[in-house]
């Protein structure tokens, strides 16, 4: 029995049944021989930290477009708060951290620059639409690797295509709208746990709102402090989920409510902010203008896959990976007039 082997006896004999065993994956696209000392899921989690896209995130937009502080969150702090919260959560209920973490770490690798308002210009701009997670899938599957993709698990790939639904049911009712591991289940409530909660601390710091400013009501029930917040929601899915036998990842139906009170007074005071929608304003004609050069002129600049796809598609994949600041540089090179030179 080698190293791979007694990592996956482990988790037979600690994990609960209704977590999903690394010996047990439904396997790859693209068949491999087993890692000697790696579960499957490790070598996941690896292969999306290694990963282009993954490093890119450090400098791609959560709320606030490239903040002075040091203390703003970006795509990526966002996406490791996502695995903390993630990894506590499925510690607690006894489910499959490797896979857990590979969820996590992977489900926004498909963002564009400028958070939301890049997410909303291209799917005006491309004729099948866009979404985020539909495009982390992509990512991974067809994108990364010049083209060969991350070759990722089933259980993988899907917990990152379902980790979202917008502004829809957290947890949805329909079981065919939730991932199909409870670990995919995990990811997609810890998701919101971590942006409600710290984009609100990033709109505080901004000076956006006010502590006054947040529902009496909410600040009763889930706490005055950040960390508080954070705490009485994880509590609440590992209590519920283990309440519910572990048929689903759950949340008690109070704290829901508040959950969804809290983000819907953040779309309202800090995402349509006048003064940060005057910006996303700014970013959504940079995308647009970028979008429509590389389409008329796409030579030197767009990949020439995946092979078959038509050159909008490809321009969306290109757009889609760029950072903030590299989407910035290349639209002041391409359509700013430069000094004359003698």
């Amino acid at each position: 029995m080698n190293i791979r082997e007694e990592l996956e006896a482990i988790e037979v004999q600690i994990l609960s049944p209704k977590a999903c065993l690394s010996r047990d994956s439904k396997g790859r696209e693209r068949p491999e021989a087993p890692h000697s000392f790696r579960t499957a899921f490790q070598r996941d989690r690896d292969r999306i930290l290694h990963s282009k896209s993954f490093r890119r995130l450090k400098h791609k937009t959560q709320v606030f477009l490239a903040p002075f502080g040091d203390h703003y969150r970006t795509r990526l702090t966002h996406t490791l708060e996502v695995s903390a919260i993630a990894r506590t959560i499925s510690r607690a209920l006894r489910l499959n951290e490797d896979l857990t973490e590979a969820i996590a770490l992977g489900h926004d690798l498909g963002h564009t620059p400028f958070g939301h308002a890049g997410e909303d210009t291209l799917a005006r701009l491309l004729p099948g639409g866009f979404t985020h997670y539909g495009q982390s899938l992509r990512v991974v599957e067809k994108l990364e690797y010049d083209g060969k993709g991350l070759n990722l698990t089933v259980e993988v790939r899907d917990g990152i295509v379902l980790h979202s639904k917008g502004r829809g049911k957290i947890l949805d009712r329909r079981k065919e709208d939730l991932p199909s591991t409870l670990e995919g289940q995990v990811v997609r409530i810890s998701d919101v746990i971590a942006y409600v909660n710290h984009d609100l601390d990033d709109a505080l710091r901004a000076g956006f709102l006010k502590e006054a400013d947040i529902p009496r009501a909410l600040v009763s029930f889930l706490g005055k402090y950040h960390a508080q917040r954070i705490d009485k929601m994880v509590v609440d899915v590992v209590e519920s989920s283990l309440k519910g036998g572990l048929g689903r990842i759950a949340m008690s139906d109070e704290t829901m409510k508040a959950v969804v009170e809290l983000r819907d007074f953040l779309y309202e005071r800090v995402y349509h902010h006048p003064e940060a929608k005057e910006e996303l304003r700014k970013t959504e004609k940079i995308i647009r203008d970028l979008f429509r050069y590389f389409v008329e002129h796409p030579e030197g600049y767009v990949k020439d896959y995946p092979a078959g796809d038509p050159v909008e598609l490809r321009v969306g994949d290109m757009v889609a990976g760029m950072t903030d600041r590299y989407a910035l540089s290349l639209y002041e090179r391409l359509f700013f007039p430069k000094s004359w030179r003698t």
